[in-house]
């Protein structure tokens, strides 16, 4: 099978990248050489996908069973896909987003049914105009557009609130006994799923004529508190987290960057039902349950000094919410003041 992933060398894509080479993948990476990322056996294709004329030229005489583009987000860029590889790949996999389901959450249960629709993000947003464009591309054209929701998938980032993602910044406080945010009181359940997990069922929806047309999220079936999500963390970390408790609305309220993947995404429990993913990937079952991913994520964080990023912004935000929480716990009338019904 002959692929091509626009991206493929980050936190999700470089799993599937590793893995889609040792099946026997024939595997192309359009990518502009900015993640000092290597996958060996991969064929690397060095340019900018916003650059369609130097893509194009790129891509001369070949033909793709299918293309998978791991970082568009907004409809244009899509548009610009289905015009760059109708006619030129059998299958296109956009690369969605589970923040998308309906918020706020009327079902925690969530299934590939569940209503898109999301006022508190506009990258969600822009994610589901993303989605209703290419299925009106496949039903009206016969584009061979298949979508994947991922959710909170993590290998090189932690997968945390308020200090995670790319940067080692709460890991580093709760090390340094710093106190640390945790959105509500900690009790809302929420989904983490390893990256290798996703990559194993993702590939067997490469070339798989049946998923054309369909949407699916991949996720692991544990659900866990984040209370005890940062309990792993500071299990892991071998220290006793600092955890204060801060109610969602109020962290928006004072950091209103903070405020749409918070309420938008993280602040709500949700529990994914894939069952729909089992049907058309028989046998398959996420295995790395989250106390020994993030052990390993921990691990490569570790391993290279570069990694341990510190940012100053998240350790601002993080002082300044708990300064405001700190006047407003004296006062409970200002916390309800910033409330809405």
């Amino acid at each position: 099978m002959k692929v091509l992933f626009i991206g493929g060398t980050g936190n999700i894509s470089a799993s599937v990248s590793r893995l889609a080479v040792e099946q026997g993948i024939q595997l192309y990476l359009l990518t502009r050489g900015q993640t000092p990322v290597h996958i060996p056996g991969a064929r690397v294709l060095t340019g900018d996908i916003q650059n369609v004329s130097h893509v194009q030229e790129l891509l001369s005489g070949h033909q793709f069973d299918a293309v998978v583009n791991w970082i568009n987000y907004t409809q244009d860029q899509v548009e610009r896909d289905v015009h760059l590889f109708a006619g030129r790949t059998r299958q296109y996999i956009f690369i969605s987003s589970a923040s998308a389901y309906q918020k706020p959450v009327l079902n925690p249960i969530i299934t590939e049914q569940t209503p898109l629709e999301n006022p508190y993000w506009e990258y969600s947003r822009n994610k589901i105009a993303c989605e209703n464009y290419l299925m009106d591309a496949f039903h009206n054209a016969s584009f061979p557009a298949t979508i994947v929701r991922p959710s909170h998938t993590y290998d090189t980032i932690l997968p945390l609130v308020l200090g995670g993602g790319a940067t080692f910044t709460l890991a580093d406080r709760i090390l340094r006994g710093q106190p640390v945010i945790l959105h509500g009181d900690g009790s809302s359940l929420w989904t983490l799923t390893h990256s290798q997990d996703f990559a194993r069922a993702f590939l067997r929806l490469l070339g798989n004529t049946a998923a054309i047309g369909e949407a699916f999220h991949i996720t692991s079936d544990e659900s866990l508190t984040w209370n005890q999500i940062y309990l792993a963390l500071s299990e892991a970390l071998g220290v006793k987290a600092r955890v204060v408790h801060v109610p969602s609305d109020f962290i928006a309220r004072v950091v209103p960057d903070r405020g749409p993947s918070l309420l938008g995404d993280k602040a709500w429990s949700v529990i994914f039902d894939n069952t729909k993913i089992k049907q058309f990937v028989p046998g398959w079952q996420a295995v790395i349950a989250f106390r020994d991913g993030i052990r390993a994520t921990l691990n490569w964080f570790q391993a290279d000094a570069r990694r341990m990023v510190i940012d100053p912004k998240i350790n601002q935000d993080t002082e300044k919410i708990l300064a405001a929480y700190r006047r407003a716990y004296d006062d409970p009338e200002e916390i309800i003041s910033g409330w809405q019904p």
